[in-house]
């Protein structure tokens, strides 16, 4: 039985360092990006932002490449403002956020047994707070996080977005090509692992014309599966974000022959 690859598409450095942390875990993994993280287009814009939080407003990353990009933009002597929460959507933001000095009890997040960790959970967190005129930061990227901005709104909460950083297409090295190829050439030694919908986008850009159907993935969120099948993925398994998790999956579902 040949040792079964995982490709690891989360942006860097969330790739690397979910590449070690399976190998503490036996499971083989190597790093494939299908996002490139670029800093704030304007890091003023987000000084400007940081400057006006005060005690009573809710400050929303949407990721963990939200806050360390938003973080970057700010002075080495800046420190969070007393009174103001923020909140994060899962365990890699929130690691972020305590490790910059948020006190951890005004950081909020979905349970840590959430059936997942995505805006609706953290909603359930923070759907309890008196919202009407309640100033609502969204740190995020060139969009995303809609439903969260609209439910926001919906509440009474006077919603306003910092773009911390951009998205883009990720320029794959020739390793990285080589590995493409051969997991399409060899599907069944390989799992996709898929925690972002826009990223498959960039996976049909950069690997045109490849037959996914005996391919496996392994998808962080119920919108993503929908989207890797769409893409043509023939096996796709909906599963916790956590490399713990993962390698569970890995241990009692092989692959490779």
């Amino acid at each position: 039985m040949k040792p079964c690859l995982a490709l690891i598409t989360r942006p860097e450095p969330q790739a690397s360092q979910w590449v070690g942390k399976l190998a503490a875990l036996q499971v083989h993994a190597v790093a494939l990006p299908l996002l490139a993280i670029a800093p704030a287009p304007v890091p003023l814009a987000v000084q400007q932002a940081a400057a006006e939080w005060k005690a009573g407003d809710v400050v929303m990353f949407v990721s963990p490449n939200a806050a360390s990009q938003c973080l970057a933009c700010l002075s080495a002597g800046w420190g969070w403002p007393a009174g103001v929460m923020a909140a994060a959507t899962g365990p890699g933001t929130v690691a972020v956020l305590a490790a910059a000095g948020v006190p951890p009890e005004l950081i909020v997040a979905p349970d840590a047994q959430a059936a997942q960790w995505d805006s609706e959970h953290l909603w359930l967190r923070l759907q309890s707070l008196h919202w009407p005129g309640r100033r609502a930061w969204v740190v995020r990227g060139d969009g995303g996080r809609d439903w969260l901005a609209h439910t926001l709104a919906g509440a009474g909460a006077q919603v306003q977005f910092v773009q911390a950083y951009a998205r883009e297409r990720p320029l794959w090295t020739p390793a990285q090509l080589a590995v493409v190829a051969q997991a399409a050439a060899e599907p069944q030694a390989h799992v996709w692992l898929l925690s972002s919908s826009e990223a498959l986008d960039h996976l049909q850009a950069l690997a045109p014309g490849v037959d996914w159907a005996r391919s496996v993935a392994l998808a962080s969120h119920p919108r993503i599966a929908e989207r890797a099948r769409a893409v043509g993925f023939g096996r796709v398994h909906e599963i916790q974000a956590t490399p713990q998790a993962v390698a569970e999956w890995f241990h009692h579902h092989p692959v490779a022959s």
